[in-house]
């Protein structure tokens, strides 16, 4: 069976000396920062980083040698998965070139919240260039819109970025700029939560081994688990409000036999 491998929680002196190691002072000083009452619903500002769960995703796309991420919203989380990729591309960009993967060490953004991806974006530019990094972003805006999935009443964004990404973080979309209604419900409501279908829609392009993070959206990952079609691992990290899934489905070929040995996982 495909296996994955879960990083160990650390103290959080040592999360800091890390980050303090990766250079990525901004996000420990805005992770000071104060957050107002009304942000937890609606934002009007970018969320504080969360340190904890923040280091504990790094460590997963770092020991699970993950080479393509699609992540769903953006933020500080970005910065992170371009680091992480940073790190993974210097240790085995040369030992990847017979691997199935066109676009290997990139990070594809999509979010419907224009203010907040150009600053994810220029945030993300601007620490690539400062330290000379040779992973790659892509960042997408695309509307959101209400729609249906087998019959329930979820979101879709309308475009997605073209890739087959080995690792997904789900943190989007916010759910207060989300077009239409359906059957009048919309998840602008502050009592309706956030039910996002994308990951259902490209499940059966997902190769075994595939890994899925979300942050918090409990409602939205019961909702995955129960309409996705393949087999899944799941697991939910409570202490840090984080849900992994991944992929154990059988392998699928010769490529993606190659791709799992990779990994270091059977």
């Amino acid at each position: 069976m495909i296996s994955f491998k879960i990083p160990k929680f650390a103290q959080k002196i040592e999360i800091k000396k890390f980050f303090i190691k990766k250079h990525l002072h901004d996000l420990l000083n805005a992770s000071n920062e104060k957050e107002n009452k009304s942000d937890k619903m609606e934002r009007f500002k970018p969320w504080a980083p969360k340190l904890e769960q923040l280091y504990f995703v790094y460590k997963v796309v770092t020991l699970n040698k993950r080479l393509t991420i699609l992540e769903f919203g953006s933020g500080w989380s970005s910065l992170v998965f371009i680091s992480a990729l940073n790190e993974l591309k210097k240790k085995y960009q040369t030992k990847i070139k017979l691997l199935r993967k066109s676009n290997p060490f990139n990070l594809f953004a999509v979010d419907n919240e224009k203010k907040y991806l150009s600053v994810s974006k220029k945030r993300a530019i601007n620490f690539m260039k400062k330290k000379n990094f040779i992973s790659k972003c892509n960042f997408l805006y695309s509307d959101v819109i209400m729609t249906k999935y087998n019959n329930h009443i979820v979101t879709e964004y309308k475009k997605l970025p073209l890739c087959n990404p080995d690792l997904i973080f789900l943190d989007g979309p916010g759910q207060f700029k989300v077009k239409g209604r359906i059957n009048n419900i919309t998840t602008t409501h502050k009592d309706v939560m956030p039910m996002s279908c994308d990951i259902l829609k490209i499940e059966f392009f997902l190769v075994p081994g595939t890994i899925i993070l979300a942050d918090g959206r409990g409602a939205n990952c019961e909702f995955l688990r129960l309409n996705f079609k393949r087999k899944w691992k799941y697991k939910y990290f409570k202490k840090i409000d984080l849900h992994l899934f991944c992929l154990i489905d059988r392998k699928i070929g010769k490529y993606n036999s190659e791709l799992i040995k990779f990994y270091g996982i059977k």
